[in-house]
Formats: structure tokens, C-alpha cells, sequence
């Protein structure tokens, strides 16, 4: 058996200088936040468009702008996810849980919806800020 070293071709060199920051714990929770509100939004958009006649139908809106809005949503959501390490990604999540509870003017379990995930935002944005100001205070 041969030792494997670093001078090995084999193996990736290792870089020079210190290593990478960790990643936030505040961009890792909201992450995981708004991965899980993509699957709702999605759903709820099919939702809103199969099973609620108002305010959509022959007088109102018609039906398929609430797919084209679920699919702004998740654009939206999307960008957010990569925009995560600049610090106005995070006042647009907040806008974004806005526009998710309003979502409750077209169909009102979306209010219940809005408000859970608005909820896991701010839980996300205030211990996540808590527990990386500890991290950085203990190094």
C-alpha cells in the first residue's frame, strides 16, 4: 500500500491562505425557508386557478392570471435563493411574504399559508442573525 500524499497527482492541491468563512446560518435558514415556499406557491397557484371562480371567471380576471402570478412569485423566490448573500435579498423576502399573505384576497386559506411562512421568515432572519453574532463573538 502506498501512502497517499499531497504531492500526489491525484489529489486536488490544497490553496494557499486561510480557509473560506463559513456560511451563514441566517442565509442557510432562509434558503431552506423560501425552497419550501416554492413548492406552496406553485401549488396554491394551481389551487387559486382550478377551485376559485371569483374574483376570476366571465366578469373578472381571467383564470390564467393566476398562473402567470404563481409563476411571477417563483421567479421572484427563485432570484431571492441566489441573491441571498446581499443584504437587500433579505428586505425583498420580506416583501415577497408581503405579497404571499395578500395572496389571501384570492383564496382565504392563503392568509393561514401567508402567515405560517412569514412567520418562519422572521424566525429565520432573527435567531439566524442571533446565532452568526455568536459564532463571530466565540472565534
Amino acid at each position: 500500500m502506498e501512502a497517499v500524499t499531497a504531492a500526489d497527482p491525484g489529489l486536488p492541491e490544497q490553496p494557499d491562505g486561510p480557509a473560506p468563512e463559513p456560511r451563514s446560518v441566517r442565509r442557510s435558514l432562509a434558503s431552506i425557508v423560501l425552497g419550501f415556499e416554492l413548492f406552496i406557491v406553485l401549488l396554491a397557484s394551481l389551487t387559486i386557478f382550478g377551485l376559485s371562480p371569483a374574483p376570476f371567471g366571465d366578469d373578472g380576471i381571467p383564470r390564467w392570471w393566476a398562473l402567470v402570478g404563481g409563476g411571477v412569485l417563483l421567479v421572484g423566490l427563485l432570484a431571492i435563493m441566489a441573491l441571498l448573500r446581499y443584504e437587500g435579498a433579505y428586505v425583498a423576502g420580506w416583501v415577497l411574504q408581503g405579497i404571499l399573505l395578500a395572496t389571501g384576497f384570492l383564496n382565504p386559506a392563503m392568509f393561514f399559508v401567508g402567515a405560517l411562512f412569514g412567520g418562519m421568515w422572521w424566525y429565520a432572519m432573527v435567531a439566524g442573525a442571533r446565532i452568526d453574532r455568536q459564532r463571530k463573538e466565540s472565534a
